[in-house]
């Protein structure tokens, strides 16, 4: 039988976009997340690339050129951008360099707080009793005491230096990982797939980290994200009390308690640390609001 050609063609269906692709289309919705995640690959490429980037080493003293101010300030140089601190190190060397300390720090914490937290919430939801009441009796501990002085703490016991630095914080936000992994877990175990997977003979270690953990993961990246930079504060902190790394490594934390004393006469010294401390934490909050609003369904625009 002939085909009217006046007819329209009826297209076909087309297929589902995929889930990365879905992901990007809601994370870009987000002009404040799509502005921060630029920020943070910027950082990460000055961390990655300080040795290229820098211009002076970050621990080498020009004597002659010591509280230099920067280049838009009468008496600043090319040669050194940012100006230089009390001893003559360069301070946009030592910036750089920083980025990369700090950044190491922030992604550890996250790294080794989320392994600990997800096999603590994992086995806290799936013993249940006795397990159950231990783990978060311990993570109840934990949090009763504020953070900044259980980390003082812990860096007190086992001697300040960015090792101790990355366990005392690490300790200090490991509660909110389980609690978080525990009640993901919870919910998922009460599903019928998790049912249907007992009936059909599945493990328990199968079950738990192959079948429930991949549910839980949205709001464990989430936090994830947002835990990297409240562990860059929290080891900023312990650096500017001189609990954290040690001169003269150029730690954002310890670059402001070194160039404290010049806040009135040299302001920019103790200035720079700060302000790259607050457009970093910025940017991963930025960053992280993003990710909650394209992970959780419930947040997306319809």
């Amino acid at each position: 039988m002939p085909v009217d050609a006046s007819l329209p063609a009826v297209a076909g269906p087309t297929a589902p976009p995929s889930p990365l692709l879905s992901f990007w289309r809601s994370f870009r919705e987000n002009r404040g997340a799509v502005m921060g995640l630029v920020v943070v690959v910027f950082v990460i490429f000055v961390a990655i690339f300080a040795h290229v980037l820098a211009p002076h080493d970050p621990l080498e003293q020009f004597r002659g050129f010591t509280k230099l101010p920067p280049i838009w300030v009468d008496g600043g140089s090319w040669t050194y951008p940012l100006g230089t601190d009390a001893l003559g190190r360069d301070m946009l060397s030592r910036l750089m360099y920083g980025s990369r300390i700090s950044l190491f720090i922030g992604l550890s914490v996250m790294v080794v707080s989320m392994i600990c937290g997800v096999v603590l919430g994992l086995a806290s939801a799936w013993f249940g009793g006795v397990t159950d009441v231990i783990i978060l009796r311990i993570m109840d501990l934990i949090m009763s005491i504020p953070s900044l002085v259980l980390a003082i703490l812990i860096v007190a016991i086992i001697g300040p230096n960015l090792t101790n630095t990355i366990v005392a914080v690490t300790v200090v936000y490991l509660p909110r990982y389980v609690r978080l992994v525990r009640a993901s877990a919870l919910t998922e175990l009460s599903k019928d797939y998790v049912t249907a997977a007992k009936v059909s003979g599945v493990g328990p270690w199968r079950l738990m980290f192959v079948t429930v953990l991949p549910n839980c993961l949205p709001p464990l990246i989430v936090q994830a994200a947002l835990g990297v930079c409240d562990a860059i504060l929290e080891a900023a902190a312990l650096g500017f009390l001189g609990l954290g790394a040690q001169p003269p490594t150029p730690e954002w934390g310890s670059m402001l308690a070194d160039s404290r004393d010049l806040i009135t006469s040299h302001p920019w010294v103790m200035a720079l640390p700060g302000i790259a401390i607050l457009i970093t934490v910025l940017a991963i909050n930025l960053m992280g609001d993003g990710l909650r609003d394209a992970l959780d369904p419930r947040l997306k625009k319809s």
